[in-house]
């Protein structure tokens, strides 16, 4: 499984999501974190700036030699790799006490910058490096890093997720793949066979997986462009009574000894179809050589259309730090000009999509079959949140849905009642 899924760009439950899956690794104190293995030149030049880079620690092999070696590289400073331990929301924690304090690392990664970061004035705007090639990336991945215009972090990786399935299974039922979410309910039923349920969405019904994909899916969104609250509509309550349908037609497999970002349940047969990530796709393929197939999530009702997320991890420069100027020129070394670099990190130790486009297609391991398809999908159905959305925002609605899911609450009521909360902390971030 990948080092970590890099998933959404906020909150949460998305965010502990994002430090679970396959990083698994963060923890100890800040201070143990700035005591990491240190990359850069085997000397210091003295006469070059110093930065210190933090990054949280991946789980995928060679990840790790791989910044050092980045760091070892650069010509024009002396870089210092922090690889920060930790596990759940640690790593994030540990990166924002060190911005509040006299210390903070000169580059470090996050999912994507807060409006808290910006009115501290604690993150550097960045928009003067990616000018030059700021439509070389989808404008959906740039939402979640720009801030009142500007923009405050670059991509490193792009992370995706739609349905994986299994083509001798559905060619044996009779069934294609589904292109609706009430296809998806029947051919869950029709492939559910003795030990084997037709589809798998997490323990919890898909409430952490689903419930942004579902508003996504059905046409809806979550706050609008012009910062309105706006997942409280029949669209959308439609979508999430769909989810309740699904799980009560006997075609979900209920429980499984892992989370849906996992891929086991799916490659040891548990079910036919299952709701992952790009980053398994390569154990799947190991697994099940070329017996599987690739779609996004279907469209909800007559309004939507299908849907993943953008997520991953993007570079950031603390505004505060002591060398600003040489940090930037860093991480536009990084990330904007050196393709060679974005292409290791995405694809030479897991599975993940370089976030400019024009990288993006000469990735070799991208070009063709369920890769090349999901790339496809990212670029056509990818959503983001914007950094307004932030955790508290997340924790409600998610607290809804599975109202909505285990309770049998109204879909209206339980999003009108989240959408009045969500609101109340909406105007408190506008203010």
């Amino acid at each position: 499984m990948a080092q970590d899924q890099r998933l959404f760009t906020t909150p949460l439950s998305r965010r502990r999501f994002l430090q679970y899956t396959g990083s698994m690794t963060l923890g100890g104190t800040i201070l143990a974190a700035c005591a990491g293995t240190s990359g850069g030149g085997t000397t210091s030049n003295p006469s070059l700036p110093t930065l210190q880079q933090w990054y949280h620690q991946y789980g995928e092999t060679g990840t790790h030699e791989a910044v050092l070696r980045y760091a070892k590289q650069y010509s024009k400073a002396n870089v210092k790799v922090s690889w920060v331990p930790g596990t759940g929301n640690e790593y994030p924690n540990k990166v924002h006490a060190a911005l509040l304090g006299s210390n903070a690392p000169d580059v470090f990664e996050l999912q994507n910058p807060t409006v808290d970061q910006v009115k501290a004035g604690l993150i550097e705007p960045l928009d003067d490096i990616i000018a030059s090639v700021k439509s070389d990336f989808n404008p959906v991945a740039l939402k979640p890093l720009t801030i009142n215009g500007k923009v405050y972090a670059i991509k490193m990786i792009n992370d995706m997720g739609m349905i994986y399935y299994r083509k001798s299974l559905l060619q044996k039922a009779g069934v294609q793949p589904p292109t609706t979410m009430d296809e998806l309910i029947t051919v869950s039923k029709k492939l559910s066979k003795g030990s084997v349920k037709g589809l798998y969405i997490g323990p919890d019904g898909g409430v952490n997986a689903l419930s942004y994909i579902l508003g996504w899916a059905a046409g809806g969104d979550f706050i609008s462009d012009d910062n309105k609250i706006v997942f409280n509509n029949d669209n959308v309550a439609t979508a999430y009574e769909k989810l309740r349908e699904l799980n009560a037609s006997g075609g979900v497999l209920p429980d499984a000894p892992t989370f849906w970002w996992d891929p086991s349940a799916f490659t040891q047969g548990l079910s036919a179809m299952q709701w992952c990530g790009l980053w398994a796709m390569p154990g799947i393929t190991k697994a099940l050589g070329d017996d599987f197939g690739v779609i996004p999530f279907p469209a909800v009702g007559t309004q939507g259309k299908p849907a993943t997320f953008f997520g991953g991890w993007a570079e950031m420069v603390a505004a505060k730090g002591k060398n600003v100027a040489a940090a930037k020129e860093y991480v536009k070394y990084l990330w904007i000009d050196n393709s060679n670099i974005q292409i290791d990190w995405n694809v030479g130790y897991g599975f993940h999509v370089p976030p400019r486009l024009s990288i993006a297609a000469q990735a070799s391991k991208l070009k063709s079959g369920p890769a090349a398809q999901a790339v496809g999908y990212l670029n056509q159905y990818g959503h983001a949140t914007p950094p307004l959305w932030d955790a508290a925002m997340d924790t409600t609605l998610t607290d809804a849905v599975s109202n909505i899911l285990k309770n049998g609450a109204n879909p209206m009521t339980a999003l009108n009642r989240a959408a009045d909360k969500c609101n109340t902390e909406l105007q408190t971030l506008l203010s």
